[in-house]
């Protein structure tokens, strides 16, 4: 079993209202878990969002606390409800209604990794999803909600931004009428989760850095900023999509040579993301 359920790195003083997060970058795979794969250490890695915990490392750094996933993505998906379970893997569960994601094979427990290629050869036992939800799942999102409400004691108000990468194909296959293609991608749930104002901001930090930046496609946000996205409770929930071809090889899943420099990149606009503060937002907390 992974060795943790999460990672959490927290500023010395909070200053601010932002928690950042990256649910799918876990990347312990112990052996345990990969005995019962059908996929070698390399392809079993095609669905992580990788190194985007690195790419957003610095924000404890500008007063805001960071979490990211100790499981990966291919042993529970955290950006998936507890609830979503799929029938095609799990014994016991009863097909109700249809989600698209959980056909697709992409539920709470996955079924398959990128492209479509299976994980395992048969099903799973109910008591092994439940294990992984109750191990992992829970902890990873009691500590995010615990995070949050910190944040809004604190200040009245919590910013969740949710951070992940996309293929690059995904990316290419989301170009505009002038032909640029997205770098980044925001999520707000076509305006659900969160102020748009403050989602203005956070675009406008993004294209200040000379990044391409387009909402809500391909990609709107998923459970994470659905279920934590509450903007008339003064808590709002972004996602964060970035081509991952900027700064990794993708297919050998490796920093490439721009890594560095994006990585620095990035530490600006974390720094201009973690200073937000939705306008007409007072902090609570006494000084």
């Amino acid at each position: 079993m992974p060795k943790v359920a999460f990672h959490v790195y927290r500023p010395e003083v909070l200053t601010s209202c932002v928690v950042f997060a990256s649910p799918h970058s876990g990347r312990d795979y112990p052996w345990s878990f990969m005995r019962h794969t059908i996929l070698n250490d390399h392809e079993i890695r095609t669905s992580e969002d990788a190194y985007v915990d690195r790419l957003f490392d610095s924000a404890q750094q500008f007063g805001a606390p960071f979490i990211k996933a100790g499981a990966p993505r291919a042993f529970v998906d955290l950006n998936r409800s507890a609830e979503e379970l799929d029938p095609a893997l799990i014994e016991g569960v009863r097909r109700v209604g249809h989600n698209p994601r959980v056909a697709s094979g992409l539920g709470v427990i996955p079924r398959v990794v990128s492209n479509g290629r299976a994980i395992y050869r048969g099903k799973l036992p109910m008591v092994e999803a439940e294990r992984r939800i109750a191990l992992y799942w829970r902890p990873y999102h009691e500590q995010l909600k615990n995070l949050l409400d910190q944040s809004h004691k604190e200040f009245g108000t919590a910013i969740l931004i949710d951070c992940h990468s996309m293929p690059h194909e995904a990316a290419a296959g989301a170009k505009r009428s002038n032909g640029t293609k997205p770098d980044i991608v925001i999520g707000d749930r076509f305006g659900a989760s969160a102020d748009p104002d403050l989602v203005d901001r956070i675009e406008a930090a993004f294209t200040s850095a000379g990044l391409n930046v387009a909402r809500n496609t391909p990609f709107a946000g998923a459970y994470i900023t659905q279920h934590y996205g509450r903007p008339s409770r003064g808590q709002h929930a972004i996602q964060i999509e970035i081509d991952r071809s900027i700064y990794m090889d993708e297919s050998s899943i490796r920093p490439n040579e721009n890594f560095g420099a994006f990585r620095q990149l990035l530490r600006g606009v974390t720094a201009e993301i973690a200073a937000l503060q939705p306008r007409g937002s007072q902090r609570l907390a006494a000084e």
